[in-house]
């Protein structure tokens, strides 16, 4: 696959965890999280991407989002579930994605705010419509979904480098 190759980014927060006992890395999702994430499943499904590639943080709410999300898609993308991203900064966020192999044209992150956010941001040099307003105005909520495209391999991944073309959240 050329580094020429049109790329997508989905961005996927986790759903709504509970707050228990557990560690923080070990929470799982609330009962509205269970919901949600079977809607965002159905939501990735809806834009028709062939996800090549799942990187998704090592903690339970990641997990568990992902393990009720994935049925929705018509084939499951090959997953690593990936430390780096809980608690990932920014920095460390765009980090991860440079390493991805460039046979991969379209990858899905699950993770958390703040980064989830501050990446879509810091991504997207301009974006269809309001979706960038109103991205930042949401928050960037648990189970949303954001969409960037660009091209070149995964290494040129940095600041401003893609469009926004698809912003959701499951309560809008």
């Amino acid at each position: 696959m050329s580094v020429d190759t049109p790329r997508r980014i989905v961005l996927l927060r986790h759903a709504k965890a509970d707050w228990g006992q557990e560690s923080d890395h070990e929470r799982p999702l609330a009962d509205r999280g269970r919901q949600d994430a079977p809607a965002a499943g159905r939501r990735l499904a809806g834009t028709g991407i062939p996800i090549d590639l799942v990187l998704c943080s090592t903690a339970a709410r990641t997990r568990e989002t992902w393990k009720l999300a994935a049925p929705e898609l018509p084939k499951r993308p090959k997953t690593v579930y990936e430390d780096r991203i809980y608690e990932a900064s920014l920095g460390e966020l765009i980090a991860v994605l440079n390493e991805t192999p460039d046979d991969a044209a379209n990858v899905l992150l699950i993770g958390h705010n703040p980064g989830v956010h501050a990446l879509a941001d810091a991504l997207a040099g301009d974006s269809e419509g309001d979706l960038l307003p109103r991205m930042n105005r949401s928050g960037f909520p648990t189970s949303a979904i954001a969409v960037l495209t660009f091209t070149g391999g995964w290494k040129s991944v940095e600041h401003g480098v893609g469009r926004l073309v698809d912003f959701w959240t499951p309560h809008a």
